[in-house]
């Protein structure tokens, strides 16, 4: 949030912002990258409130001798390989935003260093996919797996924010003040989420009936991290509220963040309050057992 919304081409001109334009073929294949990382998050939690995450009990095959889930077992594991299979085109387009970031290196090393850091990221994330399954699914390795994934689908974005911004030296968009007030809540939101993640991983969707989990207090804990998320909400609120009235920048942004907090809120209250069910609860299929593997 801090980077994208804080800092703007030294020049503002029309002029400027047509000096450098991201080629075409670029601009895809950055998007394609954004979107997937926030897609195998999305099916990693499909896996997590199935609980499919050892539908697929070997890696990087699905069973001991074959790649693909087999007759023999459950639909448990078409959702597990379903989640792995989106870890090869995620890593293709990485590798490809970092190839075309390559050729405008002289123009844009920013993007160039982020395009790398990414694909970094990815393999560490491949890496730890395969030793989670290796270790059952263990419970701090699955919260470092899904932070790294958020880590991601913040990099990528910030490499779409960036892309579309003229070269050259760069210069801050908003008030100091405002500027320090957005790296507060940034700091704020990144203590939300380890918080979240610790809840998570106390709560009863494991990703597998078996699992057994790193033994904190979930009832405890979802309390806690109701505080920064209150915190991280006025925080966005203060700065909506400056930026609609000084007409800055990052007021489209922020107001947006404003409207998912809002969405969070609800669905967090209503978790706490219907004692943490899966969503959507009428997924009666879910429950019906067939058979699993051994």
């Amino acid at each position: 949030m801090s980077s994208a919304s804080t800092v703007s081409p030294a020049s503002d001109s029309p002029a400027a912002r047509q000096a450098f334009r991201a080629p075409r073929f670029l601009r895809i294949a950055a998007w394609v990258s954004f979107v997937l990382n926030a897609t195998i998050i999305a099916t990693g939690g499909a896996v997590r409130l199935t609980g499919s995450g050892l539908g697929c009990p070997t890696w990087p095959l699905c069973t001991a001798g074959s790649l693909v889930p087999t007759e023999e077992l459950s639909y448990h594991s078409l959702i597990e390989f379903g989640n792995r299979t989106i870890s090869g085109p995620l890593l293709v387009f990485a590798l490809l935003v970092v190839i075309l970031s390559w050729r405008i290196r002289a123009i844009r090393r920013d993007l160039l260093t982020l395009s790398i850091v990414v694909l970094a990221l990815v393999l560490v994330q491949a890496l730890v996919g395969g030793v989670i399954v290796w270790l059952h699914l263990n419970a701090n390795l699955v919260s470092f797996h899904y932070i790294v994934s958020l880590v991601l689908v913040c990099l990528t974005a910030a490499y779409i924010a960036r892309m579309y911004e003229a070269a050259g030296p760069r210069e801050r968009a908003v008030p100091k003040p405002f500027a320090i007030l957005t790296h507060i809540t940034t700091f704020v939101m990144a203590i939300l989420v380890v918080v979240g993640v610790l809840t998570t991983g106390a709560g009863p969707h494991s990703g597998d009936a078996d699992i057994q989990r790193h033994g904190l207090d979930a009832s405890i804990l979802a309390h806690v991290h109701a505080w920064p998320g209150y915190i991280s909400f006025a925080l966005v609120a203060v700065l909506f509220g400056w930026a609609i009235t000084r007409d800055l920048r990052p007021r489209r942004w922020t107001g947006a963040l404003l409207g998912l907090l809002i969405v969070q809120i609800a669905v967090g209250v209503y978790q706490s309050r219907s004692g943490l069910p899966r969503w959507p609860s009428a997924c009666t299929w879910c429950s019906l057992r067939s058979p699993r593997r051994p």
